[in-house]
């Protein structure tokens, strides 16, 4: 008997029980379903992390100014000569003192709601100097960025992030356009191009931001033309780029050796090195991804006992045929064929059920929860591959006994 009517004869016996063959593919269409939701949701958690990283800057060394709660403060802080926070000076110190850095750009940043003819948007407006944009690895969508002059004269003119040029001027072209910042118009030089930025996290310690929605300033501009709190810091951030990513872990050594003795011991800062907050949100991704594929992996264990569960008592009622089928000339082989076949389809149907569900949960989860999820096609390789397995291994068994049973004991079966 050829493949053809082995799989027809396959097909007639499936079809004559649609209800239990249906729930027999539950299991799998379930347990594929599961496999490929939960390893897209953490393939869209990592091209988060790696958007964050690229966002920060896979070889920069990030300073960010560090309040310590009341409660934290201990009697060094509360010494007379505590430190005043994060300034220029100490980015100029670092780049004065740490050779391996290539550029050090200090930022400030200020919450406040910026107006454009009659829109009105509430952002962050980021002092900083020229070199942000070699040191974050930003790109110009349009005109220029602020020059060297801009930021010694403390010229009033800026640069918005794409969501920030969205918010205040819709589709007209900004460019020499005003903005109002607090009591302060700039001129609008530029526009950055569209990071499709996610704030969020790295590593549960580096806090970003989405950088799209900010405006850019002359660093002199922001600190001289706006009033500032006694007590405030001059800076809240200072990014340090090192050429080399090999001597991040040296260069952040030299840069905290260099603070703690400007800052007089004062743990008014903290230091992140983005690349190794990746690495360790990446290991705790794989983690997740391990275990959920595991707990998914159950659902298609449980689906495959369904198979073997039905197949068994399909063997048991479908004696007396097997019996006759033996006796017309059937071959132990053709019976074994017949089961097997049997049980794969069962997996197979169900498996592309259970792809198709995969890939709409995906899609209701991002719609609904706001997670990003991606699909990719080798998890829907290996979750087909596997239901096809369990199909193929859990229907041997069956498949094997329907085999061995004896013709004349098949056909006294009642």
């Amino acid at each position: 008997m050829n493949l053809r009517e082995t799989a027809s004869l396959s097909l007639v016996g499936l079809l004559s029980h649609k209800l239990r063959t249906l729930l027999t593919m539950l299991g799998i269409i379930f347990g594929v379903a599961a496999v490929i939701a939960m390893l897209s949701i953490g393939e869209g958690a990592k091209q988060e992390s790696l958007e964050q990283i690229r966002q920060m800057g896979i070889s920069n060394i990030i300073v960010q100014h560090w309040k310590k709660e009341a409660d934290e403060e201990t009697e060094a802080d509360l010494d007379q000569n505590r430190s005043p926070g994060l300034t220029w000076d100490d980015a100029r110190s670092i780049a004065r003192i740490c050779l391996l850095a290539d550029y050090v750009t200090p930022q400030r940043e200020l919450k406040v709601k910026a107006q454009a003819q009659d829109h009105t948007f509430r952002t962050m407006v980021v002092g900083t100097t020229p070199d942000y944009l070699t040191v974050l690895d930003a790109r110009m969508g349009s005109g220029v960025f602020f020059s060297p002059e801009d930021l010694n004269t403390a010229k009033r003119v800026c640069v918005l992030g794409a969501d920030a040029k969205r918010a205040l001027f819709f589709f007209d072209n900004p460019l020499g356009g005003r903005v109002k910042i607090r009591n302060q118009w700039f001129t609008v030089i530029g526009v950055l191009e569209d990071k499709g930025a996610a704030g969020g996290k790295i590593g549960g310690v580096l806090e970003v931001r989405n950088t799209d929605e900010d405006i850019y300033v002359p660093l002199t501009a922001l600190l001289n033309r706006f009033h500032w709190e006694s007590g405030e810091p001059e800076l809240t951030q200072i990014t340090v780029k090192i050429p080399n990513s090999n001597q991040l872990p040296e260069a952040a050594a030299i840069v905290r050796t260099i603070l703690n003795r400007r800052h007089r011991g004062v743990e008014d800062f903290k230091i992140a090195i983005p690349e190794e907050l990746l690495r360790q949100s990446q290991k705790t991704q794989q983690i997740f991804n391990i275990v959920m594929g595991c707990i998914a992996g159950i659902s298609l264990l449980v689906g495959g006992i369904g198979i073997m569960n039905i197949m068994l008592a399909s063997v048991l009622e479908r004696t007396r045929e097997i019996g006759i089928r033996r006796a017309l000339g059937a071959r132990r082989r053709d019976i074994l064929a017949q089961f097997l076949v049997e049980s794969l389809l069962v997996s197979l149907i169900g498996g592309l059920i259970g792809v198709v569900l995969g890939y709409a949960i995906p899609e209701v989860i991002t719609l609904y929860a706001g997670w990003r999820t991606i699909v990719q096609p080798w998890t829907i390789v290996l979750a087909f591959g596997v239901s096809a397995a369990v199909g193929i291994g859990f229907g041997i068994y069956p498949a094997r006994q329907a085999a061995l049973l004896n013709p004349i004991d098949a056909l006294r079966y009642e």
